[in-house]
């Protein structure tokens, strides 16, 4: 029998304490101050939500960046990277579910750092490992931990900001994802190329152990425990939850079990589950396709997908203040638009000519890169941003009530990292499976992977064209 003693106790209040929602604090009167505090609170918020998730990313991505010394060093073969891939992305896909649930009921400014010391905690574990069973099981511990960020982000946002806002706001949160893929294939592709391939882990595990402490220091709770009114009230809007079956008064429950029965739910989730094949095919396996079809060092291969993530970063804002601003927050116009140019783009990077060359700057180096290519992941990168800013979550809090937005980033990040676990095993099979020795090297052949990847990305575009005359909730 297991007995707590009053020490272990008071510790499980104090955590208890620390994620459960704040109290709401005596409501500030004047309204100058309201005004002025809401306005830099609301601002202080998004930023460090934005900054620190994109860090989360460098806590995920390092593998990708190492998967040539991890394969040529003979350490791990593509197909086992691929298992290693899939167990975090369903990990995490699982996660994103799970802690989009408690995420609608926790205070996200505890929650949030606290995904990200454990995933920073697991990747100083991992650059001390080179056993694949444990490597899975650690990766697939990191994907969990690591879907804390994005609905309890989430959560955030649609607590400060209204719902004529939100596609906005949701756009600036969004260049996370470029933010952290830049750093990543960037930064902690320099390196691991002046150091080991350890430093892929060691360096963002240390690093961001500082940033959740930070993160920890500048979020805020609700508005309302602050002294502040909710978002909509501030805005003179109505509240997001409209009278229905159970009421304006749902609970968080049965506002969460009423999101499942829209359909137009279902088909978001499964055109993100096709656009995160493409995503994470770039993301996972898109170094080692610049290395060995176009010779790229590794800092050269980073570096060029770098590229494409900064484009992402205006990619995404650009998503959102064109649907708030022009289409009266309708999302599905400006998606058709990001999808086609998309898919443009990809079929110049994967079967365009490579063009003539020039020289970029990239940190104390100039580089070299294809003039075409590099423009195919420009293009792609700020697309791609804008088409995940919608389809990985946007659209699916927009349909949900506001108590639920946790929920539905959840749901439809089940979805999307289904397809992403699925890609890995489908890729590092067809790669090593088009792999050959000649002369004692390795041969690639990633003609029939990139059908793959190309493909998934015109299913997404055409099933995310029937959502064209579904409204928002708000």
């Amino acid at each position: 029998m297991i007995r707590l003693d009053r020490s272990n106790t008071g510790v499980l209040r104090s955590l208890r304490g620390l994620f459960a929602p704040g109290a709401d604090a005596p409501r500030i009167e004047d309204k100058g101050e309201v005004d002025r505090r809401f306005r830099r609170l609301r601002l202080q918020v998004v930023a460090t939500l934005t900054i620190t998730y994109g860090f989360y990313y460098t806590t995920r991505l390092g593998l990708s960046v190492v998967k040539k010394p991890l394969i040529d060093g003979g350490i791990l073969t593509a197909e086992e990277l691929g298992w290693i891939g899939a167990a975090f992305l369903w990990g995490y896909g699982i996660g994103k579910v799970g802690n989009g649930i408690i995420a609608d009921r926790l205070n996200a400014r505890a929650l949030v750092p606290a995904g990200l010391v454990v995933s920073a905690l697991i990747n100083l574990v991992m650059g001390c490992n080179t056993g694949v069973l444990v490597a899975l099981v650690l990766w697939a511990i990191n994907g969990w931990f690591q879907g804390i960020g994005a609905p309890t982000c989430v959560v955030s946002i649609n607590q400060w900001c209204s719902s004529r806002e939100r596609g906005t706001a949701y756009g600036i949160w969004s260049a996370a994802h470029s933010i952290g893929e830049g750093i990543t294939f960037v930064g902690t592709s320099a390196l691991v190329a002046a150091t080991v391939w350890r430093s892929a882990f060691w360096g963002p595990g240390v690093f961001c152990l500082g940033v959740a402490a930070a993160s920890y220091v500048l979020l805020r709770d609700r508005p309302q425990t602050v002294g502040l009114p909710s978002a909509n009230e501030w805005r003179g809007l109505p509240p997001s939850s409209r009278p229905g079956e159970h009421g304006a008064q749902a609970t968080i429950g049965r506002a969460q079990l009423d999101l499942l029965t829209h359909p137009a739910l279902w088909i978001v989730g499964t055109s993100s589950a096709l656009m995160y094949v493409t995503r994470y095919a770039v993301n996972s396996w898109g170094v080692l396709y610049l290395q060995e079809e176009h010779g790229f060092e590794l800092e050269a291969a980073g570096s060029l997908i770098g590229i494409n993530t900064i484009a992402g970063i205006v990619g995404s804002a650009a998503y959102g203040f064109i649907s708030d601003r022009f289409f009266r927050a309708r999302r599905p116009p400006v998606t058709l638009i990001y999808g086609v140019l998309e898919v443009a783009a990809l079929v110049l990077i994967f079967y365009g000519p490579p063009g003539p060359e020039v020289a970029l700057g990239v940190g104390f180096t100039t580089l070299r890169f294809p003039v075409l290519l590099a423009l195919g992941f420009v293009v792609y990168g700020f697309t791609l941003s804008g088409i995940l800013a919608v389809l990985g979550g946007l659209f699916a809090v927009d349909l949900a009530d506001k108590k639920a937005t946790g929920f539905a980033m959840g749901f439809v990040g089940a979805f999307s990292y289904l397809g992403a676990g699925i890609q890995e095993l489908v890729s590092g099979t067809l790669i090593e499976r088009g792999t050959t020795i000649v002369d004692g090297h390795r041969v690639y052949d990633f003609s029939t992977p990139v059908v793959f990847w190309v493909g998934s990305s015109v299913l997404s575009a055409v099933l995310a064209t029937t959502l064209w005359k579904v409204e928002s909730r708000d």
